[in-house]
């Protein structure tokens, strides 16, 4: 990736590459991720939710969002905190996902 690209923005374009496997959106877009911090070090904490507390997926996306920043030039560590407080609603997805998911 380019190094002129601030290190947010890798993360954020990073996370639009996951999906959650029952949706055809990312979960970035789907309003799934509630915070991205990132410290002095290059550690970076994720905080996300995940559309529903049984979803069957919800190790792999998991792994697959710490797998991937982790992966991303620059980043020392990843720890992605899931939480269902508040609860996702269809409101926090952005509006090209409820276009691209019919919710418009």
């Amino acid at each position: 990736m380019d190094n002129t690209i601030p290190l947010r923005d890798k993360i954020e374009e990073t996370l639009r590459t996951v999906h959650d496997p029952e949706i055809p959106v990312n979960i970035y877009d789907l309003g799934l991720i509630y915070g991205v911090k990132i410290d002095d070090d290059n550690k970076v904490q994720i905080t996300m939710t995940l559309t529903a507390p049984a979803c069957p997926a919800a190790g792999d996306i998991l792994f697959t969002v710490e797998d991937k920043v982790k992966a991303i030039e620059g980043v020392t560590d990843v720890h992605v905190h899931l939480t269902f407080d508040p609860p996702w609603t269809k409101d926090m997805m952005s509006e090209e996902a409820r276009l691209e998911l019919g919710f418009m």
